[in-house]
């Protein structure tokens, strides 16, 4: 089952793409043989410097719950441990009570967890809906000027679509309409990040007794 942020992409690429294949009744079909594209457009969303600056905006938001869970499972953890510890000093009623105030405190973190996640995912489907229409449109003009007459999503999905099994890459309009994207928007590319420090090799936890 896919991530319930790349569902949402996939149905607003979805939305988006047919709605800017319809024509006004009145339009001519072209004559002659019809181009076709193809276009990874969750890549795209996330691709254009809009898109990468309002994912960073949303981490940098989320980071002091992020921070506070960890510090949850970390106090969680200790605790187990010490439990563990003491088990063989501690009465049965001391036992039970220290099992009891770890498993209310796993109960705590647990939900905490799943509202961080879900307000999360509620900003993050606010922020790409409207990106995806916004894309959708640069998309849809892109292939008029460049005279294709279809454009195959090729982002993978759980839904039921087009299955593009091979695709030329010359035929790949991508890159093209994240470049046309970032022109019309005016949003610079993101800082670039310096380099992160090797991280150093965990401790080995002490075995249990």
């Amino acid at each position: 089952m896919k991530h319930p942020i790349a569902l949402f992409l996939t149905l607003a690429s979805a939305f988006v793409i047919n709605a800017a294949a319809q024509t006004s009744p009145a339009a001519a079909a072209p004559l002659g043989p019809a181009r076709i594209a193809v276009i990874s457009f969750q890549a795209a969303l996330a691709q254009t410097n809009e898109g990468q600056r309002a994912f960073g905006d949303l981490q940098k938001k989320f980071e002091p719950k992020r921070t506070q869970f960890k510090s949850m499972s970390d106090e969680i953890e200790a605790l187990t441990k010490q439990l563990q510890a003491q088990g063989a000093t501690l009465t049965d009623a001391q036992r039970a009570g220290s099992a009891k105030a770890i498993e209310d405190k796993k109960k705590k973190a647990q939900r905490f967890g799943e509202d961080a996640q879900h307000d999360f995912e509620q900003e993050m489907q606010q922020v790409y809906g409207g990106l995806a229409s916004k894309v959708g449109n640069v998309m849809a003009e892109y292939a008029k000027q460049q005279g294709y007459a279809l454009v195959v999503d090729r982002s993978e999905s759980d839904q039921q679509a087009p299955i593009v099994l091979y695709a030329n890459p010359a035929i790949d309009i991508t890159k093209p309409v994240v470049d046309a994207y970032n022109l019309k928007s005016g949003v610079p590319p993101p800082a670039a990040q310096p380099a992160a420090a090797a991280p150093k090799p965990a401790a080995k936890p002490a075995a249990a007794h």
